[in-house]
This record gives C-alpha cells, sequence and structure tokens, in this order.
C-alpha cells in the first residue's frame, strides 16, 4: 500500500557516495556528447537545456520522428542529470524500452547495461554504474510501491504520453504531488499531439503553467503513382472479342471438376 503523499518527509534522502562517484565518472568519460545533426531536437537542443534548467517540469511536444526519445536523455546527461539518481525513461511496451535502451547506449558508444541500461518484466539490466534506465511506465508505478519518493531518480522522462494508457494517468496524477516534496526531481514529458496543453494545465503552479517546447518532425517526399485503366480495359475487350478462348478456359475447368469426381452437369454448373 502506497502512503500518503502528505505523510512522506520533505526531502529524499541522497544516495550512496559511491554510486555518484561512480556515475559521475562515467559521464564524464562520455563527454563531449555527439547529436545526430539531421534530428529536429537537435536543432532546439539549447531552448531545451535552458528550459530544463530554469523549470522543474517541462513539456515537449515533437512528431514522431523528431528525434525527441534518443536525444533527451542524452541532454540531461550533459547537463548533469544523472548522477545524483538515476534518469528514468519510460516507455509503454516492454520491446521499445529494449530497443530504445540499445539505441542509446549504440550513440554514446557503451555497452548496454552500463550507462544504460533498461528494466521490463523478467528481466532487468541495471547495474550500479547506470546513469539512464529505460522501463515500461507500470515498471515504475510498480516501483512506487515500495520507493514512494522515487529516491533512485533525479530525472523523470514520461515518453509517449498522449496515449494515455491506465499506468500513465496514473503517473502523471502522482508527480502532481510527488514534485512538492521534491524540489530537486526534474519531470519531463514529452507527448506526439495537442494533448500537451491538457498536461501544462494539469500540472500548473499557480496559474503558470510549464513550458511547452514544439519539435517538428521529419517529413520525406512522397510520389503518388496511379496504375493506368486502359491496361485492364483492353484485357477485358480481348476477353470479349474471343469467344473461343473463353471456352477453352471453361473446359479445362470443366476437366478439373470431373477429375474431382463430379459429375458433367455438376462440372458445368
Amino acid at each position: 500500500m502506497i502512503a500518503p503523499i502528505h505523510s512522506l518527509p520533505l526531502s529524499a534522502p541522497k544516495p550512496h557516495a559511491a554510486s555518484q562517484a561512480r556515475r559521475a565518472t562515467r559521464i564524464a568519460s562520455l563527454l563531449p556528447l555527439e547529436y545526430p545533426a539531421d534530428l529536429p531536437v537537435v536543432l532546439r537542443r539549447e531552448e531545451l537545456i535552458k528550459a530544463i534548467i530554469q523549470h522543474q517540469i517541462v513539456i515537449v511536444c515533437g512528431e514522431t520522428g523528431s528525434g525527441k526519445t534518443t536525444q533527451l536523455p542524452k541532454i540531461c546527461l550533459e547537463l548533469g542529470r544523472g548522477v545524483q539518481g538515476m534518469i528514468a525513461h519510460t516507455q509503454p511496451r516492454r520491446v521499445a524500452a529494449r530497443l530504445v535502451a540499445a539505441r542509446i547506449a549504440r550513440e554514446l558508444k557503451t555497452e548496454l547495461g552500463g550507462v544504460v541500461g533498461y528494466k521490463v518484466r523478467f528481466t532487468d539490466r541495471v547495474s550500479a554504474e547506470t546513469c539512464i534506465k529505460l522501463m515500461t511506465d507500470g515498471i515504475l508505478l510498480a516501483e512506487i510501491q515500495s520507493d514512494p519518493l522515487l529516491k533512485k531518480y533525479d530525472t523523470i522522462i514520461i515518453d509517449e504520453a498522449h496515449e494515455r494508457s491506465l499506468n500513465i494517468d496514473f503517473l502523471l496524477g502522482y508527480f502532481k504531488q510527488l514534485l512538492l516534496c521534491r524540489a530537486d526531481l526534474k519531470l519531463i514529458i514529452t507527448s506526439a499531439t495537442l494533448d500537451a496543453e491538457r498536461f501544462a494545465q494539469h500540472f500548473a503552479n499557480e496559474h503558470t503553467p510549464p513550458p511547452i517546447i514544439q519539435v517538428t518532425g521529419r517529413s520525406y517526399p512522397v510520389e503518388v503513382r496511379y496504375r493506368p485503366l486502359h491496361s485492364e480495359t483492353e484485357a477485358s475487350q480481348q476477353n470479349t472479342s474471343n469467344p473461343s478462348s473463353n471456352l477453352l478456359a471453361a473446359n479445362k475447368l470443366a476437366a478439373s471438376k470431373l477429375d474431382e469426381g463430379l459429375t458433367l452437369p455438376d462440372a458445368i454448373c
């Protein structure tokens, strides 16, 4: 049973200093980070950095293909997040959590299970050096039962929040209260639709909603080709003008039916 949020302490105890030192050393070895120049989210990198530094909650509204899923955790690493606690990065499905973790690890040129790990049902590839932890939203929701303040994390990224699953709705409702107790915790919500305005109103503090950063997606040229109709028309005209070919086809069909043991009238019908 989860304790009432108002009964929790106002600050979370800091994780072990040795774990912080290990994570800080691993992050320092990865700097400077490289970003794919062709991703639209990279063009808004400076704006994202400024928003994350100045606000506790940031909402990123980006179309599919903008790169927000893979680049936001790297931006958080560059800002020094992931040292005091891990960066939790949720995905709606287990397959997505594994694939995104593998992609980020490949971009950081590190092994999966080290700086970047993931945890899904029946699989846990997280170590003491893990700074970015991919997981399903259900896993994060389950961890609240044993860790109501989510002390293991200093940053939480809720990806694909526009899907509005039951787990995501529970998490968003819980974080609104949790952030009052965890001033050091950063929350980043990503959405691919216009629901970002509703998310901002939900987390509005004293009538001041969190910032919404719009990121465009990548578009590709699409050529539409239509099959010409005259070929089908000519084929139908040829069948009509050549009754001998139609008769030959009917005879072959009747012969095949006779081979199956049908009588001649049944075969013809």
